[in-house]
């Protein structure tokens, strides 16, 4: 069975200038700055057309600093291809992302909304795990989507952190 959570990144500048710092090459290498600090990252690709912005990323976590649950069942280095695609600015920017494991035993996924509001701007993310083992499988979507909040929480300071910086 499927676990949801969602998450808030609330900020005090406008929509269009997260939107801004969302289509800046240097802002995606910011973030891989910080989150070099947990484990790899690197961006593998970054385009913005008239659909919008699509970029794909990848997270490598070293097989001997995941919780011992999740080396039962991770032989390897944890490599993680999380793609992201944001529509083009508007009252409200709509986007998707996907998170995926090779040989992994479940996916990660979700929605992203950006929306203007009174003190400023609101980015929501709406994610749901799905492990596909059984007996450990709603214990690895729980663990999944808790780290999945630190990471958004992180992503969110780099965000504040830029935005304030231009």
């Amino acid at each position: 069975m499927a676990r949801r959570i969602d998450y808030s990144a609330r900020y005090t500048h406008p929509a269009e200038k997260v939107y801004s710092a969302l289509t800046n090459r240097d802002y995606w290498e910011a973030r891989m700055v910080e989150l070099r600090k947990f484990s790899d990252n690197h961006v593998e690709s970054f385009e913005i057309d008239d659909d919008g912005i699509d970029l794909v990323f990848h997270h490598i976590i070293p097989r001997d600093t995941l919780p011992d649950i999740a080396q039962t069942v991770m032989k390897k280095d944890m490599v993680i291809t999380r793609k992201e695609h944001y529509s083009t600015f508007g009252e409200e920017v709509t986007g998707t992302y996907s998170a995926s494991i090779p040989a992994g035993p479940g996916s990660l996924s979700g929605t992203m909304t950006l929306f203007g509001t009174d003190t400023g701007s609101t980015l929501r993310t709406s994610s749901e795990a799905k492990v596909f083992i059984p007996f450990v499988g709603g214990k690895l979507e729980q663990l999944m989507l808790v780290n999945l909040v630190e990471l958004f929480r992180t992503e969110a300071k780099v965000t504040a952190d830029w935005l304030a910086e231009q």
